[in-house]
């Protein structure tokens, strides 16, 4: 089910598209990114739904990790003094 949701979802966003382009309103790009990333995660939640646990908990840990991994990074860089 939620595979048909983001199919529906994709061809909604794409028919907005084509609605904007036709009454020729211009396209805020803060607006298509949302709309994009809405998608996108709709897609990724249906992914998600059908994958079998183990293998879920491998990939949630993993994307976990990495966030850690990012923001030690980011806070041990913003330490150094004299780097640009």
């Amino acid at each position: 089910m939620a595979a048909a949701v983001a199919v529906l979802a994709s061809l909604a966003f794409i028919g907005w598209l084509i609605y904007r382009a036709i009454k020729g309103k211009p396209f805020k790009a803060h607006v298509v990114a949302y709309a994009v990333a809405v998608v996108t995660g709709v897609f990724t939640l249906a992914f998600f739904l059908s994958m079998d646990i183990p293998q879920l908990i491998k990939i949630v840990v993993s994307i976990l990790l990495g966030i850690a991994l990012i923001i030690l990074a980011a806070y041990r860089q913003r330490r150094q003094p004299g780097k640009p």
